[in-house]
């Protein structure tokens, strides 16, 4: 049963927070630096899979009996390669410039932990842009300032609601969090 358990996100993301708290759950928030190395030969949700349980690993010995651990990882998935969060400004125009009438998968992965077991779930939702001119992603990039997102954009945000034309799958999984699988796994342990 999920009340057996407290809750630890390992989450900085003030998106995940919220979602946890819009879900009613009770939760505390645990933070460790880690580098998100991963192989290269991975792909797509491969990618997210290993960061979200590298980013739990980091947690190896620190949890008591009580506690289940939630890490998670995002990232947009395009033509065969992986666009994390933005380097800097030129990097974001860059990425949003490929986005630009273009569908493109966003993947979540994430991974439950108690000091007994470990579990991983992702989601993957496509996302379809319509063409967006230079002077639309200068607007967005200068007044939104999307450089801890994977892959420069927020879906909740101005360039979502003027450029994305078509959704597939999870809409909270784009803006971070596939809550629907997420509760659903919460409320069968």
């Amino acid at each position: 049963m999920l009340n057996d358990y407290k809750i630890i996100l390992a989450s900085g993301s003030p998106r995940r927070q919220q979602f946890f708290k819009d879900l009613d759950l009770k939760f505390e928030i645990r933070l460790k630096e880690i580098e998100e190395i991963y192989p290269d030969n991975l792909k797509a949700e491969e990618i997210t899979n290993y960061l979200a349980e590298l980013k739990a690993k980091a947690f190896e010995g620190d949890l008591a009996n009580d506690e289940l651990l939630i890490t998670s990882d995002t990232l947009v998935w395009l033509n065969g390669k992986a666009l994390g969060k933005p380097k800097d400004y030129n990097d974001a125009f860059q990425i949003l410039k490929s986005l630009s009438n273009q569908t493109h998968e966003v993947i979540t992965s994430v991974c439950f932990t108690t000091t007994s077991k470990s579990e991983t779930i992702f989601d993957i939702t496509k996302v379809s842009f319509k063409k967006l001119s230079d002077d639309s992603i200068r607007f967005y990039l200068d007044n939104y300032k999307p450089f801890d997102k994977a892959g420069a954009y927020g879906i909740q945000e101005w360039i979502g609601l003027v450029g994305i034309h078509k959704i597939e799958g999870s809409y909270t999984n784009v803006v971070g969090l596939p809550t629907e699988k997420v509760y659903t796994y919460l409320t069968s342990i």
